[in-house]
C-alpha cells in the first residue's frame, strides 16, 4: 500500500525514520531546506561585501551545497560565490568528477576553479599511493587537500569556505575525536565562529541532515553528480566508524543527531580547555602552523 504525505495527502517518496514523518516531494523538499537555512544562521552571520567558495568535487554533497548556497546567497548583490575543486590526480575518479562539477558551475554562472596536488605539492596522489607509505592515502589527502582549499581561498579573497560535510561525516568526526582521546581537534572541527589569521573559516550547511537525505535532494531537484567511490577509501579507518554509527542509527533512529547535539552542547566547554592555539607561519611555505613547519610541508619531505 502506498503510503501518503503525513502533511497532505500526496503519495509520500520517502519515510524519516527519526521523527516517523512520511514526506512526499514538496514537502521533503521544505523540510531540507528549512533546516539547511535555520543551521546556515546558527553558524554566523554572513556580513555583506563577502565572497563565499565553495569547495565541490562533483559528488552529491559538494554539488547540493553548491546549489543551496547558490539559491540563498547569489540574489545579494554584495555577496560573491565562487567554487573550487581539488583535483588529487586520482585517475578514472577525479578527472571525471571534475567534469560534472565543471558543468554544475556552467549551469548556475559560477566561477570555477581547479588546484591541483601536482602543482602544489608535486606529486598527485596516484604517485603518493605507489610509494605504499605506512601513513597512508588519506592522511596525505587530508593535510595536502586542506593545503590547497585555504591557500587557493586566500588567493581568492574568499571570506568564507563552504564544504558538503553532512550529517553523517559529522557524526564520524565527532566520535572519531572521542575514541581517540583527541579533544584539542575536536574543539577545533567546524563550524568557526573566530576567525584565525590564515586560516579561512569553514561553513557547513548539510551538517544537520543525513546523508541519504542530501542524495534524494539531489535526485528530486534533478542535481547531477558524480556517484563514483575513491578508490583509496576502502583503506580508511573512517570505515569502521561509519559502519558503527550505521548500525546504531538503524537500531535507535536519531542517534547521528544526538552525537552532534551532544558535541554542540559541549563545544563552548572544550573551546575553554582548548582555546586556539596561537599560530606561526611555516618557515618553508608561510602557511600557518603551530610548529615551525606545517604538517604539508612534513609530509612533503616524505614523498619528495
Amino acid at each position: 500500500m502506498t503510503k501518503t504525505c503525513s502533511r497532505c495527502r500526496k503519495p509520500a517518496i520517502t519515510f524519516i525514520r527519526y521523527n516517523g514523518a512520511h514526506l512526499c516531494k514538496e514537502h521533503f523538499i521544505q523540510y531540507f531546506e528549512r533546516r539547511v537555512k535555520k543551521d546556515i544562521k546558527k553558524q554566523g552571520k554572513t556580513e555583506g561585501n563577502c565572497k563565499m567558495a565553495v569547495a565541490i568535487s562533483g559528488g552529491k554533497d559538494s554539488t547540493v551545497a553548491l546549489y543551496i548556497i547558490n539559491d540563498i546567497f547569489s540574489k545579494r548583490a554584495n555577496i560573491d560565490i565562487v567554487a573550487v575543486t581539488v583535483d588529487e590526480g586520482i585517475k578514472n575518479y577525479r578527472d571525471k568528477s571534475i567534469k560534472i562539477a565543471g558543468a554544475n558551475c556552467k549551469k548556475l554562472g559560477i566561477e570555477h576553479h581547479i588546484v591541483s596536488f601536482k602543482d602544489r605539492v608535486g606529486k598527485t596522489m596516484d604517485e603518493i599511493a605507489s610509494m605504499r607509505d605506512e601513513i597512508g592515502e588519506c592522511s596525505y589527502c587530508g593535510v595536502f587537500r586542506r593545503l590547497c582549499l585555504n591557500k587557493k581561498s586566500k588567493e581568492l579573497g574568499v571570506s568564507k569556505l563552504v564544504t558538503g560535510h553532512n550529517l553523517d561525516d559529522m557524526a564520524q568526526s565527532i566520535l572519531m575525536n572521542f575514541v581517540n582521546d583527541d579533544m584539542e581537534k575536536l574543539a577545533r572541527l567546524g563550524p568557526h565562529r573566530e576567525i584565525q589569521p590564515g586560516l579561512v573559516p569553514r561553513m557547513f550547511p548539510l551538517r544537520t541532515i543525513p546523508e541519504k537525505e542530501v542524495m534524494l535532494y539531489a535526485i528530486v531537484k534533478n542535481i547531477e553528480y558524480y556517484d563514483g567511490e575513491c578508490p583509496y577509501s576502502t583503506r580508511a579507518l573512517r570505515g569502521v566508524f561509519r559502519d558503527i554509527i550505521d548500525e546504531l542509527e538503524y537500531k535507535n533512529p536519531g542517534t547521528r543527531h544526538s552525537i552532534l547535539n551532544s558535541y554542540d552542547d559541549i563545544k563552548d566547554l572544550l573551546l575553554e580547555r582548548h582555546p586556539p592555539t596561537e599560530l606561526n607561519n611555516c618557515f618553508r611555505c608561510g602557511e600557518p602552523t603551530s610548529q615551525d613547519i606545517c604538517k604539508a610541508c612534513m609530509l612533503k619531505d616524505r614523498i619528495l
